[in-house]
């Protein structure tokens, strides 16, 4: 049985409001369970098990939504990251997240230890209505920050890493996560309107870049100590394959105390 599920996807945000898409899309693919049963694939963030997850991108990817949660596989090296690798679950910190994915804004919500603010430009599911570009809380405000593949879709991402570096606090880190190449260069053409083309150059019709090696550059431009933390890379092959990883450096990014 084989579902495009990025197709569907795109037929469902022309008829369904966006604040009933989730659940929508939710209750399609959680339907499609009992044809995948099998324990080879295992979903970290909800903890339910397949004999694959499901094929999903406009350039189509396979074995990589789960069909529970809706995780991707970016979406469960960042949980384990966050898990294994960092405090935000123990210690007190105020959390700024933006797109905020609701496999993460449940987590932080949820956890005693967080003060938790999410926030977008046009999700319906932010608690803040704000432009990334143009962030409406005071300097030095957050302890953390999430913000995973956002800024490829931002026209002018500098401003947005200016903003994100001010309201971090000082000692604080945030994690900055994008589609990446190995590209010396990041590539991008904002004036380019055409779907097609930005598909073809970009890996999807809504984003305007594909950074390279030079990322880290420019993060260090708008203030940031970078560290590429090689925690996925570094997980056995059985372990990606089995949570459906991402291979990437987690960029750290830290506002110097």
């Amino acid at each position: 049985m084989s579902f495009d599920t990025y197709q569907l996807k795109q037929f469902a945000e022309k008829v369904i409001p966006k604040k009933y898409l989730r659940v929508a899309g939710l209750y399609a693919m959680r339907a499609t369970i009992p044809f995948y049963f099998g324990k080879k694939v295992a979903c970290p963030c909800c903890g339910s098990k397949f004999r694959e997850f499901a094929s999903y991108g406009q350039v189509k990817r396979a074995n990589v939504l789960c069909r529970w949660c809706l995780s991707l596989e970016r979406h469960r090296s960042l949980w384990l990251y966050l898990h294994e690798k960092t405090d935000i679950l123990s210690t007190p910190v105020k959390v700024l997240h933006f797109a905020p994915e609701h496999q993460f804004q449940k987590l932080l919500k949820d956890a005693d230890n967080v003060d938790y603010t999410s926030a977008d430009l046009d999700m319906p599911t932010a608690m803040v209505k704000m432009d990334i570009t143009n962030i409406t809380f005071p300097d030095n405000t957050f302890d953390v920050i999430i913000c995973n593949h956002v800024l490829e879709h931002v026209p002018d991402d500098a401003k947005a890493m200016s903003e994100l570096y001010r309201v971090l606090k000082p000692g604080g880190w945030a994690i900055l996560q994008t589609p990446m190449s190995d590209n010396p260069k990041t590539i991008e053409d904002i004036t380019l309107t055409d779907p097609q083309e930005r598909v073809r150059l970009f890996g999807q019709e809504d984003h305007i870049r594909t950074y390279g090696l030079d990322k880290k550059d420019r993060l260090e431009k708008a203030g940031f100590e970078v560290t590429l933390d090689p925690f996925i890379r570094k997980l056995s092959s059985d372990v990606v394959d089995h949570y459906g990883l991402m291979i990437e450096d987690i960029y750290l990014c830290r506002k110097k105390a």
